[in-house]
Parts: C-alpha cells; sequence; structure tokens
C-alpha cells in the first residue's frame, strides 16, 4: 500500500515554519515560484526542517510564464524585448537552461523531491509548444528530480498529455475534482486543490468534499500501491488540510 502525504502551498499558520512543521510533513514552496532564494536560504529553510519532513517546490516562472504575465512582477527581473523571447513556455533556450540549473540547485538544497511545473493558461497544444517541451525535457538534466507538469488549458487532451508524460517521463499534476491524472499508474500521484466554484481561491471545503475526495480519489490509487500528495492551494488550506488529515490518516 502507498503512503499519502498532506500539506500545503505554503505556509498558512501563524508561526511561519515552526508552527507549520509541528502539523504536516510536506510542503509545496510557491515563493520559488516568484523568485528563487539563495542557496543559503534554501539550506537554512533544510537545516530548520525536521529530518522527515519532506519539501516540493513549484519551479521558477521563467521556466513556464512569458515576461507579459503579471506574475513577473514581484521577480525584480527586467527584460528587454529580445531577452524576452527567451523566458518561458519551456523553451529550448540558454536563459530556460540556465534557469531550470538554479532551479535544480535550489531543489537539491532543500532535498526535494518533486519539482512542479505549472503552465500559464496562454500555453495551450500547439506544435510549436509540444516541440519546446520535448527539446527543453530531453536536453535538462534532472538528477534525481521527479518533474510534475500541470498544463492549464483545455487544448491538451487527456491522450495527449499521456503519450507526452510517457515520453517524457513526467508525472501529471492536477485538481482530483477538475480532472483525471493521466499518470495514474505512475510514482507518486499529485494532487493540488485549487478550490471549487466562482471563487475557488476562497472555497471552503465541506466534509463530504472531504470524504469523496478520500474515497474516490485517494484510496483506491493508494490500494494500488502509488504514493499520492496532497497540496491545498486557497484561502482555507491550513485549516482543510488539517482536517482531512485527522479524519482520514491517523
Amino acid at each position: 500500500m502507498g503512503y499519502v502525504k498532506v500539506g500545503c502551498c505554503g505556509f498558512p499558520f501563524r508561526g511561519g515554519m515552526k508552527t507549520y512543521f509541528e502539523k504536516f510533513n510536506l510542503v509545496e514552496l510557491q515563493s520559488t515560484f516568484y523568485r528563487l532564494p539563495k542557496l543559503n536560504t534554501a539550506k537554512n529553510w533544510r537545516a530548520r526542517a525536521p529530518e522527515e519532513f519532506e519539501f516540493s517546490m513549484k519551479g521558477f516562472q521563467g521556466l513556464t510564464h512569458p515576461t507579459s504575465s503579471p506574475t513577473w512582477r514581484r521577480s525584480g527581473l527586467k527584460f528587454n524585448s529580445e531577452e524576452s523571447k527567451e523566458v518561458g513556455f519551456l523553451r529550448p533556450t540558454r536563459t530556460n537552461f540556465e534557469y531550470w540549473r538554479k532551479t535544480k540547485e535550489v531543489a537539491e538544497a532543500l532535498k526535494a523531491r518533486t519539482v512542479v511545473l505549472q503552465c500559464p493558461p496562454s500555453f495551450t497544444h500547439t506544435d510549436e509548444n509540444v516541440e519546446s517541451m520535448t527539446a527543453f525535457f530531453k536536453t535538462i538534466n534532472r538528477g534525481n528530480l521527479i518533474i510534475g507538469w500541470e498544463p492549464r488549458h483545455d487544448s491538451w487532451r487527456p491522450n495527449i498529455i499521456r503519450e507526452l508524460c510517457m515520453e517524457l517521463n513526467l508525472i501529471h499534476v492536477v485538481d482530483p475534482f477538475k480532472s483525471e491524472t493521466q499518470t495514474y499508474d505512475i510514482n507518486p500521484v499529485y494532487y493540488r486543490l485549487h478550490g471549487l466554484g466562482s471563487r475557488p481561491y476562497n472555497y471552503k471545503y465541506t466534509n463530504e468534499d472531504l470524504r469523496i475526495l478520500y474515497e474516490r480519489y485517494v484510496k483506491p490509487i493508494q490500494n494500488y500501491g502509488l504514493d499520492i500528495y496532497i497540496l491545498w492551494n486557497n484561502i482555507y488550506m491550513g485549516e482543510d488540510a488539517l482536517i482531512f488529515k485527522q479524519t482520514y490518516l491517523i
């Protein structure tokens, strides 16, 4: 039987890391998407955490998001028109390869197992984007890292995602309430819960939601022998994740 790890995308509790470490054994760092920390900072985070604690991290936005994305406002970086052509959309460019090298260094300093590359909705299924990501993933040195890919446009049909993940050695990252993972037979299965309804970020998961999550999307995969990571990513993520853990995993 596989194991289940539960956590949040960030540290939502008063008291920050210290309080969080007392409640969970997994976190997905979000700050690494906006700006990569210095290696000494990442090593310090690792040193502060319990030995059995696991860091996952969201890959730097330079790999996935073009400079037109509003997320770049928090990066502190500026680009001219020529430099912008090298950034984002998993392009196999010198700039993106350098971003990956730095992302990998931070992940290794954290002793992370998984790096999640979340693509923007503007990254649609086109021949150009498929060619770019294929060249990118076949070129980079990933070491022992597992790379999770989270496409966010409906043009990426399930069969296409499955084929690319198999070819490029990726795991498909999904919100299980919204789509089915296409790497359902690869370890680990990785869920990111973004909320439901018209204002998902403000959504509070109900007890029935959590029951469905466990019975339908967790227990069968765990019984199959795969590990499952479940990361909440909304306003109530700390509370919801803790209720789920205390109800179904303890």
